[in-house]
């Protein structure tokens, strides 16, 4: 059972200025939330529920650097348009380097991988309180399930990120709420609790059956899972927060997303496109003082090598000709033979063409991330 929200506590919440939930409603004659909405059917069937009890709703989207709305692969980009199917107003916020400065060091650790769940849906429920009373809302609906995810969506988590928020009494979820403790709009009888959900677990049964109930077409897959949950991106991250003493940019954070990651020495890593797509984004992720690194005599990818304190190539020669020779090991090229590889600098204004063998593949190996 959920312990956080008890009747007591939630009968004497008051909202801002200390006027009273069922006071405000009477003056304006209006019920007003605001919804976590991450593009998923979860958070629309919660949409769908209050509006059915004649709710206002509005919403709130949150992006991170790992993820588009609610770290899913397969609905954040659709949220725009979730928003307009449900009619109501959207408000997307974008949480960048203060979300970095968490990741290095949460407060309540990391899940699996380094997902910092607690602390992460801590930073999305002050943009939801903070919306939510410059709106003159009541109170913030969301799509969670309990016990859905093992970290964040357990009772004990709940209650750890409400009493962190000061958002005790305040949480209505309404797929879950009749397993939880009577939140303030239920208690104050602006929402009708016997209407709400017993939803728990993974299962998607019970969703799906509303869904169907709500008129929804093709409701979205469940979310792929957000990406510092994936124990392959999670060394990634490790690796750069061990060897980065300065906080890591936003820049760095995205190029850990693609290509192959080489850790050449602790100063410096590589990082090699494994097709067209990601040598463009490779190009357009290049920074003043990296390396770029492409083979000229036959098709192979961009690569870049990173330094993370300014680099001395008159010191590093031997740095960028591994990094020259590992680039040219996923190229078109076989062992022994030389190659033309075309290298340049954007802040020294420095080109130029070296030719090298590609590396064995046993090299390679000991340097992967």
């Amino acid at each position: 059972m959920f312990k956080s929200q008890s009747t007591k506590s939630a009968e004497k919440f008051k909202p801002e200025n200390s006027t009273d939930v069922s006071d405000r409603t009477k003056q304006d004659g209006k019920v007003k939330a605001v919804a976590l909405l991450s593009g998923g059917l979860d958070s629309q069937l919660a949409v769908r529920m209050m509006k059915e009890q004649g709710i206002e709703v509005e919403a709130v989207a949150i992006k991170t650097p790992f993820c588009d709305f609610d770290c899913g692969k397969g609905c954040g980009h659709k949220v725009l348009e979730v928003a307009t199917d449900l009619n109501i107003n959207i408000k997307t916020v974008y949480l960048g380097k203060e979300y970095l400065t968490m990741l290095k060091n949460p407060k309540h650790g990391y899940g699996s991988g380094m997902n910092p769940c607690i602390d992460c849906r801590m930073m999305m429920y002050e943009q939801a309180k903070k919306h939510m009373e410059k709106i003159g809302a009541s109170f913030v609906i969301t799509g969670e399930v309990l016990h859905q995810r093992p970290m964040s969506q357990n009772s004990n988590a709940l209650s750890i990120i409400e009493k962190g928020t000061e958002m005790e009494g305040k949480i209505l979820r309404p797929l879950s709420a009749k397993l939880l403790t009577p939140t303030t709009p239920e208690t104050k009888g602006l929402v009708d609790r016997s209407r709400l959900g017993s939803i728990r677990g993974r299962s998607r049964r019970a969703q799906l059956d509303l869904a169907t109930k709500y008129g929804i077409v093709d409701p979205p897959n469940a979310a792929g899972g957000c990406l510092l949950t994936d124990p392959q991106f999670s060394k990634r991250v490790r690796d750069l927060f061990k060897f980065v003493i300065s906080e890591p940019s936003l820049n760095d954070m995205d190029l850990l997303k693609i290509g192959r990651h080489f850790r050449i020495n602790p100063n410096s890593k590589l990082v090699v496109g494994r097709n067209h797509a990601e040598n463009e984004m490779l190009l357009s992720y290049c920074e003043d003082l990296d390396y770029l690194i492409q083979p000229v005599s036959v098709p192979g990818p961009v690569s870049i090598l990173r330094f993370h304190t300014r680099p001395d190539m008159r010191k590093d020669k031997k740095l960028l000709h591994l990094a020259i020779t590992i680039t040219l090991r996923y190229s078109d090229t076989v062992h022994g033979k030389l190659y033309e590889v075309h290298v340049m600098q954007k802040k020294k204004n420095w080109k130029k063409l070296i030719s090298s063998q590609r590396c064995d593949n046993n090299e390679v190996d000991i340097f992967r991330i």
